[in-house]
């Protein structure tokens, strides 16, 4: 169980017939972080969500790509949302909760997060081409519904509007970074309570 104290990392291994995923995550690093999926754009976006949460990450997944990248986006959001779950501990001091509305360009996307242990997904969020490049766009939000699904997350993704749909892609996942970062985050004010009335977020 994590400790505000201390640092708060975890490590995950999920293996299937379809997948073998390894994660490692750091809450409190500087965003560093060493990607392989196999998959260039979804690399390209986890080095964003990495960089932009501070939160360190090494992933590494093999999957059945010959059949398409499906399986291997899915488990690797399976996998990292379990690895900041674990992270998180009981989440006993943290902000909890953080929305930005995020500028690239043209496109503007807005992330809310609130890390309540009670997973949901809300998306609102459409791209005007099936694929960006080899990818396929639909698996942006495969992504984040493993990832809410199993970090117990409540996020909302709104893209406001924008016409390129790489930049739409990679607003949404800077967003979420950039949330994730202040949500994450310790509250000193806290000191050191779970942010809950409850006195749970399990």
């Amino acid at each position: 169980m994590a400790d505000t104290a201390a640092s708060r990392t975890a490590s995950v291994s999920r293996k299937t017939n379809e997948t073998s995923v390894s994660v490692s995550v750091n809450i409190d690093g500087s965003g560093k972080s060493t990607i392989s999926t196999g998959v260039g754009f979804f690399d390209h976006m986890l080095e964003q969500l990495s960089r932009h949460s501070l939160i360190d990450m090494e992933i590494d997944t093999k999957g059945d790509l010959h059949v398409d990248d499906h399986h291997a986006v899915e488990d690797t959001g399976i996998a990292i949302g379990q690895a900041i779950a674990k992270a998180l501990g009981d989440r006993r001091g943290i902000t909890r909760y953080a929305s930005i509305d995020l500028a690239m360009d043209e496109t503007m996307t807005k992330a809310a997060v609130d890390l309540s242990g009670r997973p949901f997904l809300v998306w609102n969020v459409a791209f005007s081409a099936p694929k960006i490049g080899t990818f396929d766009t639909e698996l942006v939000r495969e992504f984040f519904q493993a990832l809410a699904q199993n970090a117990g997350i409540t996020l909302h993704i709104l893209n406001h509007y924008g016409a390129n749909n790489h930049h739409i892609a990679e607003t949404c996942f800077k967003a979420v970074a950039r949330a994730l970062r202040t949500a994450t985050e310790i509250d000193p004010r806290q000191a050191g309570r779970v942010p809950s009335t409850k006195g749970t977020l399990a």
